[in-house]
């Protein structure tokens, strides 16, 4: 492993999760690992590209070096970012799989016990097969998961870099809650979240902001596409902050005008729900006990909707399409997972169909200490309540713009 300081941990860290790996890879007695997803390539090493459409992989002996196959553009990445040495790149024209199984073979392990990450989403069906159909004189076993064993507790150092991509998610989300007034588009809202969340030192996330307004809050996962925030709106918010890949994320509501007794009770529960979490949360405590008590909270209230997800999910390491580790561990019910100290997850007790027509959140990511939890976040988790614009102030500004059918503001002047 060859020592650098540039990197965003110490090599100390990276040593570290190595050796762990290994002693797994012992334990299933595997003689190597070709780990293939972005996200547990970045864990080992450091090494990040947009370019991660095309194969990758770094290949883990159990003894000697470690080497990564890579397409040649990307081969850059691996010597300008990561402490790896050995590359085996193969050309926009080669043949990637080929390249795979003969470093394989030029390393000694053409007739070793070697994984491979079966439910990776960057090591599609045809690829398994063509390396099933080239590694003939060796064994190939289905080791997914088996980084992520690491990755679930975060350290030290992993902590302080997801605070500084909260530091960015709060940034942003101070932003877009100052910029939601009547008669601005939510493309400017979501301009706005990403102008301060990228000055305030965050780095692009694996999604962007989620702004959405009034009915609009009820699509999954929509964003911003142009709509006029109207009088009466409410404004749902969802941004996550990124620094190095690492991820920390938040829910927030905007309101403007009075609010219906069911929103307001929506929001009661929220706040009585992540309170809750709080006290609870500690080491020991199951997922599927820490998803009852959001849960339970939720459906207790009288407004009219429901929790229809799970209550939160594991954040940390994300690219492109999202920013949870939810596949590694969610608070899911039936699920007897045991809380353990370094875990980091986003607290989701948001509320889908208040009044059957609004969607409202307010979230947290926190990571469990050995004491309890702590959150990454200060800001205000109350809804912001913002007031109705007087008749004449409305009328002079909703006489300039209309939503057009594709939902976009064009003038009317």
């Amino acid at each position: 492993m060859r020592r650098r300081e540039d990197m965003t941990f110490p090599p100390e860290e990276y040593e570290r999760r190595i050796s762990e790996l290994r002693a797994r890879m012992k334990e299933r007695l595997l003689d190597a690992v070709i780990i293939s997803d972005p996200e547990n390539i970045m864990y080992l090493t450091d090494y990040q590209t947009t370019g991660y459409s095309f194969f990758q992989a770094i290949v883990v002996p159990q003894d000697g070096d470690c080497w990564m196959v890579t397409r040649k553009l990307e081969e850059s990445n691996v010597h300008a970012r990561t402490w790896v040495e050995l590359t085996r790149p193969f050309k926009d024209t080669g043949d990637a799989i080929q390249t795979l199984v003969d470093s394989l073979s030029e390393f000694g392990l053409a007739k070793g016990t070697v994984g491979y990450e079966r439910n990776s989403y960057f090591l599609p069906a045809y690829q398994q097969d063509r390396i099933r159909g080239l590694f003939t004189q060796g064994r190939l076993i289905d080791c997914f998961g088996i980084v992520e064993e690491g990755r679930l507790c975060k350290s030290k150092v992993e902590i302080e870099a997801m605070k500084i991509a909260a530091a960015a998610a709060e940034a942003g989300m101070e932003a877009g809650i100052e910029a939601v007034e009547v008669g601005v588009s939510e493309n400017e809202i979501g301009a706005a979240i990403s102008a301060a969340m990228f000055r305030a030192g965050g780095e692009p996330p694996a999604v962007m902001p989620y702004v959405t307004s009034g009915p609009r809050t009820m699509i999954g996962h929509a964003t911003w596409e142009g709509r006029i925030v109207e009088p009466g709106d409410h404004v749902f918010l969802e941004v996550g902050g990124c620094f190095r890949r690492y991820h920390a994320a938040m829910m927030r509501t905007v309101t403007i005008g009075e609010l219906s007794s069911e929103m307001e009770n929506a929001e009661y529960k929220m706040l009585q729900a992540l309170e809750q979490l709080h006290r609870e949360i500690h080491p020991g405590l199951t997922v599927s006990d820490a998803d009852k008590i959001a849960r339970d909270i939720i459906a207790s209230g009288s407004h009219g909707g429901e929790l229809i997800t799970r209550s939160g999910y594991s954040i940390g390491i994300a690219f492109p399409p999202s920013w949870d580790e939810g596949y590694i561990l969610s608070l899911m019910q039936g699920d007897p997972t045991p809380l353990k100290v370094g875990m980091t997850f986003h607290l989701i007790p948001w509320v889908w169909g208040v009044d059957g027509k609004q969607t409202v959140g307010i979230s947290d990511t926190i990571h469990v200490t050995d004491k309890g939890c702590e959150s990454f976040f200060s800001l205000e988790r109350r809804f912001t309540r913002k007031p109705a614009p007087s008749k004449a102030s409305a009328k002079r500004s909703g006489g300039n713009t209309k939503r057009a059918g594709n939902g976009h503001a064009v003038s009317t002047s």
